[in-house]
Protein backbone atom coordinates (compact mmCIF):
# COMPACT_ATOMS: atom_id res chain seq x y z
CA UNK A 1 0.00 0.00 0.00
CA UNK A 2 1.09 3.41 -1.59
CA UNK A 3 0.37 6.37 1.21
CA UNK A 4 0.35 8.66 -1.37
CA UNK A 5 -1.78 7.05 -3.78
CA UNK A 6 -4.10 6.64 -1.01
CA UNK A 7 -3.94 9.98 -0.30
CA UNK A 8 -4.39 10.90 -3.95
CA UNK A 9 -7.22 9.02 -4.39
CA UNK A 10 -9.18 10.13 -1.13
CA UNK A 11 -12.60 11.54 -1.18
CA UNK A 12 -14.93 12.30 1.30
CA UNK A 13 -18.88 12.54 1.17
CA UNK A 14 -21.02 14.69 3.99
CA UNK A 15 -24.60 14.37 4.41
CA UNK A 16 -26.35 17.93 5.11
CA UNK A 17 -29.56 17.97 7.43
CA UNK A 18 -32.45 18.21 4.96
CA UNK A 19 -30.51 17.33 1.82
CA UNK A 20 -31.58 13.58 0.36
CA UNK A 21 -28.09 13.42 -1.46
CA UNK A 22 -24.24 13.90 0.16
CA UNK A 23 -22.10 16.04 -0.89
CA UNK A 24 -18.83 14.69 -2.42
CA UNK A 25 -15.28 16.44 -2.21
CA UNK A 26 -11.60 15.69 -2.28
CA UNK A 27 -10.88 14.74 1.56
CA UNK A 28 -8.26 17.75 1.46
CA UNK A 29 -10.75 20.57 0.64
CA UNK A 30 -13.45 20.41 3.54
CA UNK A 31 -13.00 22.20 6.85
CA UNK A 32 -13.31 21.19 9.95
CA UNK A 33 -16.07 24.09 10.36
CA UNK A 34 -18.28 22.97 7.17
CA UNK A 35 -18.57 19.29 9.27
CA UNK A 36 -20.11 20.42 12.30
CA UNK A 37 -23.72 20.51 10.63
CA UNK A 38 -23.41 16.69 9.03
CA UNK A 39 -25.65 14.55 10.01
CA UNK A 40 -24.66 10.96 10.78
CA UNK A 41 -24.35 8.54 8.08
CA UNK A 42 -26.31 5.70 9.51
CA UNK A 43 -29.62 5.04 10.81
CA UNK A 44 -30.31 3.12 13.60
CA UNK A 45 -30.55 -0.99 13.35
CA UNK A 46 -32.39 -2.97 15.65
CA UNK A 47 -32.96 -6.80 15.53
CA UNK A 48 -33.74 -9.38 17.03
CA UNK A 49 -30.69 -10.94 19.07
CA UNK A 50 -28.45 -7.63 18.18
CA UNK A 51 -25.20 -8.18 20.15
CA UNK A 52 -24.72 -4.15 20.36
CA UNK A 53 -26.64 -1.38 22.01
CA UNK A 54 -27.91 1.80 20.07
CA UNK A 55 -28.98 5.17 21.23
CA UNK A 56 -28.61 8.41 22.33
CA UNK A 57 -26.47 10.61 24.79
CA UNK A 58 -27.23 14.02 25.79
CA UNK A 59 -23.89 15.59 25.70
CA UNK A 60 -23.03 18.89 27.66
CA UNK A 61 -20.51 19.78 25.43
CA UNK A 62 -22.97 19.91 22.22
CA UNK A 63 -25.88 20.63 24.33
CA UNK A 64 -27.29 18.24 21.78
CA UNK A 65 -27.92 14.60 21.70
CA UNK A 66 -25.17 12.90 20.14
CA UNK A 67 -25.18 8.95 19.06
CA UNK A 68 -23.71 6.13 19.21
CA UNK A 69 -24.12 2.24 17.78
CA UNK A 70 -22.49 0.26 21.20
CA UNK A 71 -21.71 0.19 24.77
CA UNK A 72 -18.19 1.06 23.44
CA UNK A 73 -18.92 4.07 21.64
CA UNK A 74 -21.28 5.42 24.41
CA UNK A 75 -17.99 5.54 26.44
CA UNK A 76 -16.12 7.55 23.93
CA UNK A 77 -18.90 10.20 23.49
CA UNK A 78 -18.69 10.26 27.61
CA UNK A 79 -15.14 10.38 27.94
CA UNK A 80 -15.17 13.37 24.96
CA UNK A 81 -17.84 15.12 27.32
CA UNK A 82 -15.93 15.07 29.91
CA UNK A 83 -12.54 16.44 28.23
CA UNK A 84 -12.66 20.00 28.74
CA UNK A 85 -10.56 20.46 25.58
CA UNK A 86 -13.08 18.72 23.51
CA UNK A 87 -15.28 21.52 22.07
CA UNK A 88 -17.78 19.77 19.13
CA UNK A 89 -19.20 15.59 19.38
CA UNK A 90 -19.75 14.75 15.97
CA UNK A 91 -20.64 11.35 15.21
CA UNK A 92 -20.22 9.28 11.92
CA UNK A 93 -19.23 12.95 10.57
CA UNK A 94 -17.94 11.83 6.52
CA UNK A 95 -17.66 8.73 4.40
CA UNK A 96 -14.17 8.34 3.01
CA UNK A 97 -13.01 6.38 0.19
CA UNK A 98 -10.10 5.84 -1.45
CA UNK A 99 -8.54 3.68 -4.06
CA UNK A 100 -6.11 0.74 -2.02
CA UNK A 101 -4.35 -1.46 -3.52
CA UNK A 102 -5.96 -1.34 -6.93
CA UNK A 103 -9.48 -1.34 -5.25
CA UNK A 104 -11.72 1.05 -4.12
CA UNK A 105 -12.26 1.26 -0.10
CA UNK A 106 -14.55 3.18 1.79
CA UNK A 107 -15.02 3.33 5.67
CA UNK A 108 -17.08 5.79 7.87
CA UNK A 109 -15.02 7.22 10.88
CA UNK A 110 -16.82 6.79 14.42
CA UNK A 111 -16.53 10.39 15.64
CA UNK A 112 -14.88 13.43 14.97
CA UNK A 113 -13.77 15.50 17.85
CA UNK A 114 -12.51 19.21 17.60
CA UNK A 115 -10.08 19.69 20.38
CA UNK A 116 -7.34 22.03 21.49
CA UNK A 117 -4.73 20.54 19.42
CA UNK A 118 -7.02 20.29 16.58
CA UNK A 119 -9.21 18.02 14.21
CA UNK A 120 -9.34 13.90 16.09
CA UNK A 121 -11.16 11.49 14.11
CA UNK A 122 -11.86 7.92 16.45
CA UNK A 123 -12.71 4.91 15.69
CA UNK A 124 -14.00 2.74 17.84
CA UNK A 125 -13.73 -0.93 17.93
CA UNK A 126 -12.87 -3.87 20.85
CA UNK A 127 -9.32 -4.39 21.51
CA UNK A 128 -9.41 -7.91 20.66
CA UNK A 129 -10.28 -7.32 16.83
CA UNK A 130 -7.46 -4.88 16.38
CA UNK A 131 -5.41 -7.92 15.16
CA UNK A 132 -7.84 -9.28 12.50
CA UNK A 133 -6.08 -8.27 9.32
CA UNK A 134 -9.44 -6.51 7.43
CA UNK A 135 -9.61 -4.28 10.59
CA UNK A 136 -6.04 -3.13 11.09
CA UNK A 137 -5.99 -2.70 6.89
CA UNK A 138 -8.75 -0.47 6.58
CA UNK A 139 -7.18 1.25 10.03
CA UNK A 140 -3.93 1.63 8.15
CA UNK A 141 -5.36 3.60 4.99
CA UNK A 142 -7.92 5.39 6.76
CA UNK A 143 -4.66 6.76 9.16
CA UNK A 144 -2.76 7.77 6.09
CA UNK A 145 -5.42 9.92 4.78
CA UNK A 146 -6.59 11.50 8.00
CA UNK A 147 -3.00 12.21 9.13
CA UNK A 148 -2.14 13.60 5.56
CA UNK A 149 -4.62 16.44 6.41
CA UNK A 150 -2.93 17.18 9.79
CA UNK A 151 -5.45 16.02 11.90
CA UNK A 152 -5.48 13.15 14.49
CA UNK A 153 -6.33 9.76 14.38
CA UNK A 154 -7.44 7.57 17.08
CA UNK A 155 -8.81 4.30 17.39
CA UNK A 156 -9.94 3.54 20.96
CA UNK A 157 -10.87 0.49 22.75
CA UNK A 158 -12.41 -0.52 26.23
CA UNK A 159 -10.93 1.85 28.85
CA UNK A 160 -10.08 1.24 32.63
CA UNK A 161 -12.90 0.10 34.54
CA UNK A 162 -12.58 2.47 37.64
CA UNK A 163 -11.75 4.85 35.49
CA UNK A 164 -15.18 4.60 33.23
CA UNK A 165 -17.06 4.33 35.71
CA UNK A 166 -16.11 7.49 37.58
CA UNK A 167 -16.01 9.44 34.20
CA UNK A 168 -20.39 7.66 34.04
CA UNK A 169 -21.37 8.50 37.52
CA UNK A 170 -20.03 12.21 36.89
CA UNK A 171 -21.69 12.46 33.97
CA UNK A 172 -25.42 12.16 35.97
CA UNK A 173 -23.66 15.75 36.91
CA UNK A 174 -23.12 17.48 33.96
CA UNK A 175 -26.22 19.47 33.30
CA UNK A 176 -25.10 22.61 34.26
CA UNK A 177 -28.55 24.87 34.73
CA UNK A 178 -29.46 22.47 37.65
CA UNK A 179 -26.99 23.68 39.70
CA UNK A 180 -27.28 26.86 42.11
CA UNK A 181 -24.67 29.51 40.98
CA UNK A 182 -24.40 30.67 44.57
CA UNK A 183 -23.55 27.40 45.96
CA UNK A 184 -20.83 27.13 42.65
CA UNK A 185 -19.35 30.68 43.57
CA UNK A 186 -19.06 29.37 47.49
CA UNK A 187 -17.39 26.53 46.51
CA UNK A 188 -15.14 28.41 43.93
CA UNK A 189 -13.96 30.73 46.95
CA UNK A 190 -13.41 27.94 49.00
CA UNK A 191 -10.14 26.73 49.86
CA UNK A 192 -10.99 23.74 48.22
CA UNK A 193 -7.32 22.39 47.15
CA UNK A 194 -5.95 19.39 49.08
CA UNK A 195 -9.10 18.76 50.69
CA UNK A 196 -10.89 15.31 50.84
CA UNK A 197 -13.62 14.46 49.06
CA UNK A 198 -15.68 14.25 52.39
CA UNK A 199 -14.48 17.68 53.82
CA UNK A 200 -15.53 19.19 50.39
CA UNK A 201 -19.42 18.10 50.80
CA UNK A 202 -19.10 20.38 54.44
CA UNK A 203 -17.32 23.36 52.65
CA UNK A 204 -20.54 25.33 52.20
CA UNK A 205 -22.52 24.36 55.19
CA UNK A 206 -25.32 27.41 54.84
CA UNK A 207 -26.56 25.66 52.21
CA UNK A 208 -28.76 22.59 52.06
CA UNK A 209 -25.66 19.34 52.42
CA UNK A 210 -27.19 17.50 49.27
CA UNK A 211 -27.29 20.44 47.20
CA UNK A 212 -23.43 21.38 48.20
CA UNK A 213 -22.55 17.72 47.31
CA UNK A 214 -24.24 17.34 43.74
CA UNK A 215 -22.46 20.75 43.31
CA UNK A 216 -18.96 19.34 44.43
CA UNK A 217 -19.26 16.34 41.86
CA UNK A 218 -20.55 19.33 39.16
CA UNK A 219 -17.27 20.60 39.44
CA UNK A 220 -15.66 17.34 39.22
CA UNK A 221 -17.31 17.04 36.02
CA UNK A 222 -16.96 20.23 34.46
CA UNK A 223 -13.00 20.25 35.41
CA UNK A 224 -12.80 22.95 38.13
CA UNK A 225 -11.78 20.41 40.38
CA UNK A 226 -9.74 17.04 40.26
CA UNK A 227 -9.23 14.11 41.68
CA UNK A 228 -7.69 10.23 40.56
CA UNK A 229 -10.40 8.82 38.91
CA UNK A 230 -8.39 5.62 38.54
CA UNK A 231 -10.31 3.58 41.37
CA UNK A 232 -14.03 3.86 42.83
CA UNK A 233 -14.72 7.28 43.76
CA UNK A 234 -14.31 7.42 47.61
CA UNK A 235 -15.21 10.40 50.39
CA UNK A 236 -11.33 9.93 51.25
CA UNK A 237 -10.27 11.04 47.86
CA UNK A 238 -8.37 14.10 47.62
CA UNK A 239 -9.16 16.80 45.70
CA UNK A 240 -7.05 19.35 43.21
CA UNK A 241 -7.76 22.59 42.35
CA UNK A 242 -7.81 23.41 38.67
CA UNK A 243 -6.38 26.67 37.83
Amino acid sequence: MSDQSVISTAEMQVRKPGKDDPELHGFGEVRPEELFAAAPWRTFRWHLGQAHYSGTYWSATEASHVIYESRLELSRVLYADFDPRVTRIIAQPFHMTARVDGARRRHIPDYLLLTDSGPVVVDVKPAHKLSDDKVAFCFAWSRAVIESRGWHYEVWSEPPVAQLENIRFLAGYRRAWLFDPEILVTLDRADLDGVTLAEAFSAAPQFDARLVRSAVLHQLWTGRLSTDLDRPLAPEHVLQRVP
